[in-house]
């Protein structure tokens, strides 16, 4: 019996000496360490600002609040796409219109064209798994019907498109450190990344209660601040982000090559696309028994994600849309264990008992 995670972040003594140099500094919120933090990412996606939040969600709604986003606006985003992207547009009191997706997984631009109304404002593109969407498509949509755009990046942290990295070609980027990311603080933890000094600025005024200083409050607003100890986290796993992605890259080879000729559909890299591989989806009508077939044997498994977006119970009072390819997708995706931290002989032990359960 094997025991196998879908994900395994790496704790050892850098990230421990990290984490105790910033608690014995007594500073804990919004300190050195996160103003560091905030400068080295900006330089690593390209960008001139990056502002530190509480979650990924906190980022996408920070940008809609700075973007001027109101009740009655609508805004295009993916329905095959963790809930979180579609709440934020909700939470910001505007309308999500709901996308199909194209063969990658990711946002069909030309299905979002035919969506958009006098109403549109913008677009909250996904770069699904790790997976950057067509970008120069997305980048052209907004062009012709002037909307801005707003990349969600909370899975696809060193992704590339050409060689730029994702969360620099809209008006911002968003992106997650939650624990299984690319990029991770070990805990919940956010950033919006922009070259709009406006944008920056608001928000980070917005995720400290609106203030201007310590006792002078512009707007109302909220807590959504940062903290020292995870800034610290990032910062090495920041440092490691790239040779992070390789070694999944290394992994989505060796899957690729061991599972080749079985009836399962692999992940394809999209042309300029630069994939990192935040997780390793595959498809098969059988989805259910390959994940219960694996389950018996100590291999984890997840779906990401089995309820689209606009099928979830929380938007159920919006008009109804069909979206063929995603209803087909979300019967038939699998997610396999992928992370920097997973050996070889796991995921060899993984393709084995794929290939045992298709009889290969």
């Amino acid at each position: 019996m094997t025991s196998i995670p879908l994900s395994r972040p790496v704790v050892d003594d850098e990230i421990r000496h990290a984490v105790l140099t910033a608690l014995e500094s007594r500073q804990y919120i919004l300190g050195p360490e996160s103003k560091a933090f905030e400068t080295e990412f900006a330089a690593y996606v390209g960008t001139e600002h990056a502002v530190l939040t509480s979650s990924g969600t906190a980022a996408l709604w920070l940008v809609l609040r700075a973007l001027g986003v109101k009740p009655g606006d609508e805004v295009l985003v993916p329905s095959h796409t963790a809930f979180p992207t579609v709440e934020a547009v909700c939470f910001a009191e505007a309308t999500p219109v709901f996308v199909d997706v194209d063969p990658w997984y990711g946002f069909d631009a030309a299905d979002a064209a035919l969506k958009i109304t006098p109403r549109t404002v913008g677009i909250v593109p996904v770069h699904l798994y790790g997976q950057p969407v067509d970008v120069a498509a997305m980048m052209d949509l907004a062009s012709r019907f002037g909307l801005w755009v707003l990349e969600d990046c909370c899975q696809a942290h060193g992704a590339r498109w050409g060689d730029r990295r994702v969360g620099g070609f809209g008006r911002a980027g968003a992106f997650s450190f939650y624990p299984s990311k690319n990029l991770t603080v070990m805990g919940d933890g956010g950033a919006l990344v922009t070259n709009d000094g406006e944008i920056a600025a608001r928000a980070r005024r917005l995720r400290d209660h609106g203030r201007l200083n310590k006792d002078v409050h512009a707007e109302i607003a909220f807590n959504l601040r940062f903290n020292e100890l995870q800034a610290a986290i990032g910062r090495v796993a920041l440092r490691r982000l790239d040779a992070g992605n390789a070694r999944r890259r290394a992994l989505a080879a060796r899957y690729r090559e061991n599972l080749a000729g079985l009836p399962l559909a692999l992940p394809v890299e999209r042309p300029r696309g630069h994939h990192v591989y935040h997780l390793y989806v595959v498809g098969t009508p059988r989805r259910d028994e390959l994940a219960s077939f694996l389950r018996d044997r100590g291999i984890a498994t997840g779906i990401h994600y089995p309820v689209p977006g606009h099928r979830q119970p929380a938007v159920e009072h919006l008009p109804w849309v069909a979206l063929p390819a995603t209803e087909r997708v979300v019967g038939e995706i699998l997610t396999l264990p992928m992370s920097p931290g997973h050996s070889e002989a796991e995921i060899d032990a993984v393709a084995q008992a794929v290939r045992e359960f298709f009889g290969g």
